[in-house]
């Protein structure tokens, strides 16, 4: 006589309960991301409490939209190539971002910036800059 393996009698069960999880963590990321967005661009910020940098590429948010105070234009961060760890906060990113114009009209690294949002795809002529809601821009 032989015995059911415990591979054969919970394996299923317990790649069901994963997999439930792993979507339960997606979906707890982009609600987070969401969150963080609509206050950006609804309040202008405070930035801080911020999703970590793992939590917004696990949501699908591989980009960052980052104003330059200095020439007013917005550029996007590509998060997957930052050179944190995924246990960064995004806020904290606010202080590494340079111009790369203003850089070099100025001489010397242009440090000043703010952060925007969020954004599953790069800047485009199809899906353009985030404006703020109150009507500014």
């Amino acid at each position: 006589m032989s015995t059911k393996s415990r591979e054969r009698l919970y394996g299923t069960d317990i790649r069901m309960a994963a997999e439930r999880a792993a979507r339960a963590r997606k979906e707890a990321d982009r609600l987070a991301c969401d969150a963080w967005n609509k206050r950006m661009l609804g309040f202008k910020g405070p930035a801080q409490p911020s999703p970590l940098l793992g939590d917004a590429l696990n949501a699908g948010y591989c980009y960052l939209e980052v104003r330059c105070l200095g020439c007013d234009t917005n550029q996007t961060v590509a998060l997957d190539i930052v050179r944190r760890p995924k246990s960064t906060p995004i806020h904290e990113l606010e202080r590494y971002m340079r111009c790369q114009d203003c850089s070099r009209s100025r001489g010397y690294p242009y440090k000043r910036s703010a952060l925007i949002a969020l954004r599953k795809a790069k800047i485009s002529t199809k899906d353009p800059p985030s404006i703020w809601w109150p009507g500014e821009r």
